[in-house]
């Protein structure tokens, strides 16, 4: 079930090339990716648990609501991290030239389908 969610929202997204699930614990739950030389989209995910959770937690002590989602941006790729709960999130990565709106709107679009899906 979630490969087949994420692997829409991969390719539906332009310029995708990978979606993670995974656990704040740093544990992926399921994983859809292309290969692209000299990028480990699991290994860059699990770097990416400490910062989220340390921006988490300040915007629970800044009481600015609830964290949704957290967009990375670097010269060759965009991550945006978007929040299904508590426990688990769930990780786009877009090329430099890829539709980072597109893929926002499929994360949004897919939440409660990866969250049934959660049980």
């Amino acid at each position: 079930m979630f490969n087949k969610i994420l692997d829409s929202i991969v390719e539906e997204t332009g310029g995708g090339i990978g979606a993670i699930l995974m656990g704040y614990d740093g544990i992926a739950i399921e994983q859809v990716s292309r290969d692209v030389e000299g990028l480990d989209l699991s290994l860059v995910t699990v770097e990416f648990v400490s910062a989220l959770q340390e921006i988490r937690k300040a915007v629970e002590i800044l009481k600015l609501g609830n964290l949704e989602e957290v967009t990375i941006k670097t010269d060759k790729f965009q991550t945006i991290v978007r929040v299904l709960n508590q426990e688990y999130f769930i990780a786009l990565t877009v090329d430099d030239q890829g539709n980072l709106g597109k893929g926002r709107y499929l994360l949004s679009r897919e939440k409660n389908n990866l969250l049934a899906a959660l049980g």
